[in-house]
C-alpha cells in the first residue's frame, strides 16, 4: 500500500473527492480526512482521521513489544539468578518479567507514538490551520497512478503528494 496526500482547499472539495475515491471502490478504511474542524466532515459522512492515521502509535507499539519482551526476559532471568532458590524457578520468573516487559514496552511507547506526527502532516500544519483539509489515502500500489489521475483530471488545484524514500527513512530516524 501506497499512502497518498491530498491538499484540498475546502470543504466542498473534500467531500466530492471522497465521493469519488468511494466511487474508485477505496473503502472508508483507506481514505481518512484530517481538518482543523472535524464536525463539519462527520456531517456530510466523511470519515476523520484518527491517532492510528495521524501518528507513529502503531509502530511505535510494536517496537516497544519487540524491546520490551527481550528486555522482559533478560530481567527476569536476572531476578531468577539474584534471588536463587528463594524464586519461583527460572520458567515462572522469566514468563512473568517477559509479559511485564511486554506490557510496559507497549505502554511506554505508545505515549511516545502519539506524539509523533505522520511523516506529511507537519508540511501542511500551515495550510490545515488556515482552513484546507489533508486527505490521507491508501491505495494499491498498482492502483496509484490511476487514482492520482482521476483526482488531478477533475481537481487540478488539489496538491497530491506522497512520503518519499528519505522522507521515510528521516521518519524511522536512520536518515540525515
Amino acid at each position: 500500500m501506497q499512502r497518498l496526500y491530498f491538499l484540498t482547499p475546502d470543504l466542498d472539495t473534500t467531500v466530492n473527492i471522497a465521493h469519488e475515491l468511494s466511487d474508485l471502490a477505496l473503502t472508508e478504511d483507506e481514505v481518512h480526512v484530517l481538518g482543523k474542524e472535524w464536525e463539519p466532515l462527520r456531517e456530510r459522512g466523511v470519515h476523520n482521521a484518527t491517532l492510528r492515521q495521524t501518528s507513529d502509535v502503531i509502530n511505535a507499539g510494536v517496537r516497544g513489544l519487540k524491546y520490551g519482551v527481550v528486555l522482559g526476559a533478560l530481567l527476569g532471568w536476572a531476578v531468577h539468578l539474584g534471588l536463587g532458590e528463594q524464586g519461583f524457578g527460572l520458567g515462572w520468573t522469566v514468563l512473568v518479567m517477559t509479559v511485564f516487559g511486554a506490557l510496559f514496552g507497549i505502554w511506554t511507547s505508545t505515549m511516545i507514538g502519539v506524539s509523533v506526527h505522520d511523516v506529511k502532516i507537519d508540511k501542511f500544519e500551515k495550510e490545515i490551520e488556515g482552513g484546507a483539509y489533508l486527505m490521507l489515502v491508501d491505495v494499491p500500489e498498482d492502483r496509484e497512478r490511476e487514482i492520482y489521475s482521476a483526482i488531478h483530471r477533475h481537481h487540478p488545484e488539489v496538491v497530491i503528494d506522497k512520503v518519499t524514500r528519505d522522507e521515510r527513512q528521516h521518519h524511522l530516524g536512520v536518515g540525515d
